[in-house]
């Protein structure tokens, strides 16, 4: 989904624990007809977690049958989009002719690259009988010297993610390598991305291995170094120390990160850029029409004013 970022400087709490560098409560906003969504990226004090740039975490919603989610045509530039759902499923179309129904657990990364166009929109079946949904989407910003690449869609189901499972834990890893385990997803830069799902009492260990990282808690409540955090909420965590999460309720969390890119990025709309003047470029092709089209498809997303 294609939600302006805010500009809102939203304020984390003062961490206590000495690890923890910024506790984010995310800012809930409804999007109409009761669809609400919890933006923890971009932050007024921090605007990425390795190269994740945007993190929405929408629903829980339910859809009555004849409802659905309708999101029209709209374009993206220098950067890939991460949808995933933990119930409820979407129909994705794009401007390369890519058409996939998304399914909890499953991982789902369009790389726009120089350009594409996509819709998202409720499949016909669960339009007709009703779903709830509940999942998260993240933009991952790219490297100055790949913003450019050509336009992608790459879909892995559930069962073809390597998933670890222990006594009290089970582990899906959606991209990048955790826990011992690499997923397939191709990658133009180093970033990781998990679901983790803890039984109350047990523990998971944050790996120190990498860059930037931060554990976004979907639901449940944690305990760090003797501090409690209860969920929605991200917490980023300085690099190189030791950390260890442990349920105090059944927690579905989200571990994510990355090698920290060259710089900031510009973020306008759906766009994402290090250079000012491209995103300008990209306004002007959208409102031009110069944006391949998504096949099928003869409604748009007009650039705001």
């Amino acid at each position: 989904m294609s939600w302006m970022p805010s500009n809102d400087p939203l304020l984390g709490d003062a961490p206590s624990c000495d690890a923890l560098e910024l506790d984010i409560v995310p800012r809930t906003r409804d999007l109409g007809d009761g669809f609400q969504v919890r933006r923890a990226l971009p932050h007024g004090k921090r605007q990425m977690v390795g190269p994740f740039i945007f993190f929405d975490h929408f629903g829980p919603v339910q859809f009555i049958a004849g409802k659905g989610m309708d999101v029209r045509p709209h374009p993206h530039i220098g950067l890939a989009t991460v949808t995933y759902l933990f119930d409820g499923a979407i129909m994705h179309r794009d401007s390369e002719g890519n058409v996939q129904e998304i399914q909890p657990g499953a991982m789902n990364l369009m790389t726009a690259g120089r350009g594409i166009a996509h819709s998202e929109r409720t499949p016909d079946v669960q339009r007709a009988n009703g779903q709830s949904m509940l999942g998260l989407q993240s933009w991952i910003a790219l490297p100055a010297a790949r913003e450019e690449i050509a336009p992608s869609f790459q879909h892995y189901g559930a069962a073809s993610l390597p998933t670890i499972e222990d006594t009290g834990l089970k582990v899906r890893v959606i991209a990048g390598s955790a826990f011992g385990a690499t997923s397939p997803v191709e990658m133009v830069s180093p970033w990781f991305y998990a679901e983790i799902n803890l039984d109350a009492g047990m523990s998971a260990p944050l790996d120190p291995d990498h860059e930037e990282r931060a554990v976004y808690i979907v639901e449940g409540e944690i305990d760090v170094a003797g501090d409690k955090f209860q969920g929605p909420r991200l917490l980023i965590f300085r690099p190189g120390d030791r950390i260890t999460i442990k349920a105090i309720t059944p927690v579905r969390m989200m571990f994510l990160g990355g090698t920290a890119l060259e710089g900031p990025r510009y973020i306008w709309w759906n766009f994402v850029s290090s250079s000012r003047e491209r995103i300008e470029q990209a306004k002007d092709d959208w409102k031009s029409g110069r944006f391949a089209h998504v096949p099928n498809e003869h409604e748009f997303i007009p650039l705001p004013e």
